[in-house]
């Protein structure tokens, strides 16, 4: 009932938010911008608000600017049976704080935040901050103009995953902000030679501890680390150094908390009403409704806006296993199948093409990368020929098999041999990127230092070795922070990572290590010019499970070549032959056993020349010296000098 006791202060006549294009795309599920209508806006006549909310009984915008009182500014909803409601409010001003309020169909009021919200109040505060700030001054003109040759899929992507609230912090013991860490990052990124950096989920959420996974604000940066020009900064600064910058996004599912968007009107609009499809029992989350057209239409507009606003280079979209299977974390009796009875969300499956398809008309120089966890086939194949349409997916069997093969005793390896071979089976059957990531070292896992078997030294030899497979492996890669210097705890979220272990030599010597692998990763077109075909790998020798060796040939368009060899024990191997197609000189290129990565020093003084002895099939061969849990990478220079 409305109370009599206030002034009602009369909104002024609303411009029209939404043309006839733009109503006939948000109902079709298609319309990629709807952050320029919806959300609140100002003009010269106040602060143009609309929110969707076609199930509401009634709907007032509360704020600053009326001391939160829900009887002065009531929304009136449109004609068109969009269901969006809509109010103009003169004399709001830019940071000032604002909700919703929603009497919803359930008979509830609840008060909600902005789902189109541009900034949000600094938690454990939850409201919408209305946020109009001058155009930021991009200076990132040179790689945006030359970014879709560097986030080729025949170019070298080596990337950082970066956790921004625990990456450093300031010596009290807070977080950087956007810009602190934009400086940082990019001078240690551009040191230690990775191509790009991935942040976890910087979109804003009511929780710390979720790393950014459970997202409120899927238009707002999240304030803990400043505002949004802040993050364009960030990202601007780290183009300027020539870093890439990846978003990790979440269209999977969203939390519950009361002012998000959970039983937003007080239906189920953004998820299902039926828990059996609307809630996710492993995250405790709802699950978007990826069949109702406006909500494709929010996601879609999301997706865009991080990559238009905030010239992102892509986006790793989390979760894309739980989107594709009905019954993903549930029992029998648990879900809903699909039209024909299968486990298949075939409206998800339509959403993710229609996805894909929207980012790259709209980005073209873009990569779309999806964590995709089963053996769904073509999840980074053309949507026209049947796939998914990501440009990218995370290999976690390959993820999985390694880990669980370097967990091993090297005594027992020999009897998990298939465990590293196992991935070149199906390495071409997507575009692979190779992830060592944050979920790797949580939850009681471990770091990846703490993950090898051993004492000190062969744990550091092994974390060597397994960068090196990683790096000479084909696919692109990845590595979460701390991995590149051998941090021994386990990741927390509350803390920054162990800088000081780097005054230990082998923690050093790891992030040389890593350093080198860059160094000649980018250097070499054989490591990454054609990943993801056959012709720019073979195997030398696959087999030698009882040595617990592998060697391979890594080949770029103009058949430059690179021999990889691998010793997974702590037992030097003298005299091995290794046939090659080659004669002449090979130089040893890398070491991961030299003395400057903490190693022993086993090596074959710089190269070999190749010698009249048949292996592997092959007429010509080099007698090498295999170094302890090693990897060795030699480059065939043809004209046989050193």
């Amino acid at each position: 009932m409305q109370r009599t006791d206030v002034l009602i202060r009369p909104t002024l006549p609303m411009p029209d938010a939404l043309g006839e294009q733009d109503r006939h795309l948000f109902r079709e599920g298609t319309h990629c911008r709807l952050h320029e209508q919806l959300g609140c806006h100002l003009n010269d006549r106040g602060a143009r608000f609309a929110v969707w909310a076609p199930n509401a009984r009634a709907v007032s915008v509360i704020g600053d600017f009326n001391d939160w009182d829900a009887d002065v500014h009531p929304a009136t909803v449109r004609a068109d049976g969009t269901g969006i409601w809509q109010a103009t409010i003169p004399g709001v001003a830019h940071g000032a704080r604002y909700k919703y309020v929603i009497d919803g169909a359930d008979g509830r009021r609840v008060e909600k935040a902005d789902p189109f919200a541009r900034h949000c109040e600094l938690p454990p505060g939850n409201a919408s901050v209305v946020w109009s700030a001058p155009a930021y001054a991009w200076g990132d003109g040179d790689w945006m103009a030359q970014r879709a040759v560097r986030n080729g899929l025949d170019a070298p992507m080596s990337v950082y995953e970066v956790h921004l609230g625990s990456w450093r912090r300031r010596a009290d013991g807070s977080m950087l902000d956007y810009r602190e860490a934009g400086v940082a990052l990019a001078d240690y990124v551009t040191r230690l030679g990775f191509t790009h950096v991935e942040l976890l989920p910087l979109m804003e959420h009511p929780f710390h501890g979720s790393w950014g996974y459970q997202v409120t604000g899927f238009f707002a940066p999240s304030a803990r680390y400043g505002v949004p020009e802040d993050l364009k900064f960030l990202v601007d600064t780290l183009h300027q150094a020539g870093i890439g910058v990846i978003l990790d996004w979440v269209p999977s599912h969203f939390p519950t908390d009361s002012h998000g968007l959970a039983r937003f009107d007080g239906t189920g609009l953004y998820e299902h009403d039926d828990p059996r499809q609307g809630f996710h029992p492993e995250w405790n989350s709802s699950i978007f409704n990826y069949g109702r057209h406006e909500v494709r239409a929010f996601l879609l507009s999301s997706a865009v806006f991080w990559l238009e606003e905030f010239h992102a280079d892509g986006l790793r979209v989390d979760g894309v296993a739980s989107m594709l299977y009905l019954d993903y974390s549930r029992r029998a009796g648990e879900w809903i199948p699909n039209r024909h009875g299968g486990r298949e969300n075939l409206e998800a499956i339509e959403f993710l093409r229609l996805l894909n398809q929207t980012a790259y008309r709209e980005q073209p120089a873009i990569q779309m990368i999806a964590e995709e966890s089963t053996a769904w086939p073509m999840v980074s194949r053309p949507t026209w020929v049947g796939g998914l349409g990501f440009g990218l997916k995370w290999n976690m069997g390959w993820m999985h098999d390694t880990l669980d093969y370097f967990g091993h005793d090297p005594i027992h390896r020999r009897w998990h041999h298939g465990q590293l071979t196992f991935s070149l089976i199906y390495a071409f059957n997507e575009n692979f990127m190779l992830p060592l990531s944050h979920d790797e070292v949580v939850h009681g896992k471990g770091s990846l230092l703490g993950r090898m078997p051993g004492d000190d030294w062969r744990q550091f030899a092994n974390l060597r070795l397994l960068l090196g497979y990683q790096w000479m492996h084909p696919g692109k890669k990845l590595l979460f922070m701390g991995g590149e210097f051998g941090q021994r705890r386990e990741w927390n979220h509350d803390g920054e990572l162990e800088w000081r272990s780097l005054e230990h030599p082998l923690h050093a010597g790891t992030q040389r290590w890593v350093e080198d692998l860059n160094r000649l990763y980018r250097a070499e077109p054989s490591l990454f010019q054609i990943d993801f075909e056959a012709a720019g790998f073979e195997w030398i020798d696959c087999n030698d499970a009882e040595a617990s060796v592998l060697s391979h040939l890594r080949r770029s368009r103009d058949a430059a070549t690179l021999l990889v060899v691998m010793n997974f024990t702590p037992i030097p191997r003298e005299n091995y032959l290794v046939g090659v197609p080659f004669g002449g000189h090979w130089r040893e290129v890398l070491n991961s056993d030299a003395t400057l990565y903490g190693g022993s020093g086993v090596g074959n003084h710089g190269g070999a020349d190749t010698v009249p002895v048949s292996a592997h099939g092959r007429h010509r061969s080099l007698n090498l010296r295999l170094p302890p849990l090693g990897v060795l990478v030699l480059r065939h220079e043809p004209d046989g000098t050193a």
